[in-house]
């Protein structure tokens, strides 16, 4: 995807000051997105669903670390996929990871205070929170900078098997889908976090992110 949208103009190939301010803004806005997502209350993404509900598990551990946790064991699968391809660069991944951790923390608790009753409003809200995503995303992909583990594990296995990627991406999401539910299930009586938002989720980042690389090229134009 990144290689694409490189050739079609829209990743940043200048100043690295800008990139990087460009990359932690994006970072910031994502985990916006994510917590505005959790905030909705209904349903968030795989990736989302799965440390969140980690927490309900291992109460003490925030949802933070168990999203830097999860991106660790991704660059491990990484290294085990394809070891003679694996560089030690690639730990770098990790410096970004856990900034991502420490905003999603940190946007968590500042938006602990949006409680919603009725549907109308967390549905509104979670469109508002997906957008706010796919922006975040797509700001880190104009960047051009490292890739997050959790991404790198999936091109990885794109590189290995040559499947097509938004199939391995697919099949990526629902694996942590089904481990969530797993999870719930054993430990908590019931899936949680997976709902109707979920799949919500899964429609709108895509199509937002198209629409913020059609506008940018519109504009750029």
């Amino acid at each position: 995807m990144l290689e694409h949208e490189r050739e079609a103009g829209v990743a940043d190939t200048g100043s690295l000051v800008r990139r990087w301010i460009t990359y932690g803004a994006g970072i910031y806005l994502l985990t916006l997105g994510v917590s505005l997502a959790i905030r909705a209350g209904i349903g968030i993404s795989p990736q989302s669903s799965l440390t969140r509900t980690m927490t309900l598990v291992l109460p003490p551990i925030s949802q933070g670390t168990f999203n830097f946790i999860l991106e660790i064991l991704m660059l491990v699968l990484t290294y085990l996929v394809m070891p003679k391809d694996f560089k030690l660069r690639n730990l770098l991944s990790l410096v970004p990871a856990f900034v991502l951790a420490a905003f999603l923390d940190l946007n968590l608790m500042l938006t602990s205070w949006v409680v919603l009753d009725a549907y109308a409003a967390k549905f509104t809200l979670l469109v508002f929170a997906d957008a706010t995503l796919a922006f975040g995303l797509f700001l880190m992909i104009r960047a051009n900078l490292v890739l997050m583990p959790v991404d790198m594990f999936v091109n990885t296995i794109f590189k290995r098997t040559g499947f097509k990627w938004g199939n391995i991406k697919t099949a990526f999401d629902c694996t942590l889908l089904v481990a969530a539910a797993a999870i719930g299930l054993i430990f908590l009586g019931a899936p949680h976090f997976i709902r109707e938002g979920t799949i919500i989720n899964g429609i709108l980042v895509g199509q937002y992110i198209k629409l913020y690389f059609f506008l940018f090229k519109k504009f750029k134009a």
